[in-house]
């Protein structure tokens, strides 16, 4: 039986904009590589943990720059752009605790933590990024 990822890339997730889906689809494979280490055991997924979270927390606050930097190049409504700044802090927020958690020895339950990277990575790019997608394209020339 083959081995599928625990995230799939699916064309409903795209934003339409080449740069922020290509983003997206590096995040889904961090995902991804998280969750098959999780697999292998508790040894296999803290030593991914403690490789790949800095790297992640980094990762996501370019990813949110761009987006952001975005929505202000081409003046998304500033009431919009306010609300997804929110919760693109509250996200970094909540991911900077766990790595904390982490490395101050708490108990920690990797698959737990991929499993919320992987429920909210989608409920924000098919629900809060799709609120931007259409305004973007249409303002970036991708879309008549």
């Amino acid at each position: 039986m083959e081995d599928k990822d625990f995230v799939e890339w699916v064309d409903k997730y795209s934003v339409g904009i080449p740069d922020i889906d290509e983003q997206h689809k590096s995040l889904v494979n961090t995902i991804n590589y998280l969750f098959g280490e999780c697999k292998k055991g508790e040894e296999a997924a803290n030593n991914a943990f403690r490789k790949t979270m800095k790297s992640l927390v980094d990762y996501v606050k370019f990813h949110f720059k761009t987006e952001e930097e975005l929505m202000i190049k081409y003046n998304f409504p500033e009431e919009g752009y306010k609300a997804h700044k929110i919760e693109h802090e509250k996200f970094i927020i909540k991911v900077l605790e766990v790595v904390s958690d982490f490395e101050n020895g708490k108990k920690f339950v990797p698959n737990q933590t991929t499993r919320f990277l992987r429920d909210w990575l989608l409920q924000h790019i098919a629900i809060v990024d799709k609120n931007y997608s259409e305004f973007l394209q249409k303002n970036m020339g991708l879309k008549k």
